[in-house]
């Protein structure tokens, strides 16, 4: 009997090592997981046309026209308010583009409620949550969260807790290019609005002004974004305006009498050390792309080839690596390529979701 009995304490011991050891291997590969594209393309409830169905993450799948029953006039009402704002400020157009590129970088832990394209961004400090507008890359950085405002208090007006506010921002960020002239494609939709947010995360997730290329594929490949991706995405900077403080390192070989880098324009750069030494840095701003500051087009890539680029990040793209300046090439021969690129990249940027807990949001800036 002595016998017996250890031998199924053995036995147990055993099998609850293995069980322990399969819990250890399942979270560690949730990571993982977590950026394997989801490509069905066979959901379909009935309310919507099945989508491409690309995510990054659990239980979310994302299609197109999905409010064409349950909230008809959202996408009217969504364009009417980003028209009516890039009227009266044109730079609001770059805002709120940039409202959802760093709303959807920003990952945390699948473990954590949700993730991804999610509306955090939106979120303000609340006893008991900590937001991402005061994290360094967005602290007096971010705009236009109370255009946001003004067209969930208009669709919660037609069709309440239904159009949520990640999809809002997905939305705004393609009508914000339309109106300054540049190409129009379907959003997909479906998004729920997550329940936490992440100081940190946005910290550390979001590229810096400051980065390098193999800094930014990689930043961009963990979402699940290839090469080409990331430099059709950065033609986002054709719009919007960026203070002294962010292309400091631009101007390094001008104040310290180095020897220009590849690629540097010094007339350009003595442009902008101009500017800067006279107005305190911390206020001074200056358009990314002096061309045509207010269109959306290719412009920005030919100032790449020519040393203007704002950035040290987007002038990068020129000097560092071979493909990448290869890809600018290309968008600054034909700015139809780059718009067909930059289309289809933001439809699979807007599908980096995962997490299947959320809610939609009656006000953008707090959990209901």
């Amino acid at each position: 009997m002595l016998i017996l009995k250890k031998k199924v304490e053995r036995d147990h011991i055993t099998m609850k090592n293995l069980f322990n050891l399969f819990l250890i291997m399942l979270l560690v590969s949730m990571p993982i997981l977590s950026l394997a594209a989801n490509f069905s393309e066979t959901c379909e409830d009935g309310s919507g046309e099945p989508g491409s169905g690309f995510g990054i993450g659990f239980g979310i799948v994302l299609e197109f026209g999905l409010y064409r029953n349950s909230c008809p006039e959202a996408e009217s009402i969504v364009y009417s308010w980003v028209e009516t704002a890039v009227l009266q400020d044109p730079r609001m157009a770059a805002s709120l583009l940039r409202l959802h590129f760093h709303d959807c970088f920003v990952n945390e832990s699948p473990l954590i409620l949700y993730f991804g394209c999610d509306a955090s961004v939106l979120l303000d400090d609340t006893e008991g949550l900590v937001g991402e507008k005061t994290a360094p890359p967005n602290l007096n950085s971010l705009r236009g969260f109370q255009v946001i405002d003004s067209i969930k208090a208009d669709l919660e007006s037609v069709c309440p807790e239904t159009v949520s506010c990640a999809d809002i921002l997905a939305m705004a960020a393609r009508d914000s290019v339309v109106v300054s002239g540049g190409p129009s494609w379907d959003v997909e939709v479906g998004r729920i609005d997550g329940r936490t947010a992440s100081k940190q995360a946005a910290t550390t997730s979001l590229p810096s002004p400051n980065s390098t290329v193999p800094t930014l594929v990689s930043i961009f490949q963990k979402l699940g974004l290839s090469q080409t991706d990331m430099v059709a995405l950065s033609g986002g900077h054709t719009l919007g305006k960026a203070k002294c403080t962010s292309f400091t390192a631009r101007l390094q070989p001008l104040q310290t009498g180095q020897p220009a880098n590849h690629g540097d324009n010094l007339e350009f750069l003595e442009s902008l050390q101009q500017l800067c030494s006279t107005v305190d840095t911390s206020v001074a701003i200056t358009q990314l792309d002096l061309v045509t500051p207010s269109t959306f087009d290719n412009q920005y890539y030919v100032n790449l080839l020519s040393g203007e680029g704002l950035l040290p990040s987007d002038q990068a793209l020129a000097v560092q690596d071979p493909g990448t300046r290869e890809i600018v090439e290309t968008y600054a021969a034909d700015q139809s390529v780059f718009f067909e690129d930059f289309k289809n990249a933001m439809v699979k940027m807007g599908g980096i979701t995962g997490g299947s807990e959320g809610e939609v949001r009656k006000n953008c800036r707090a959990i209901n």
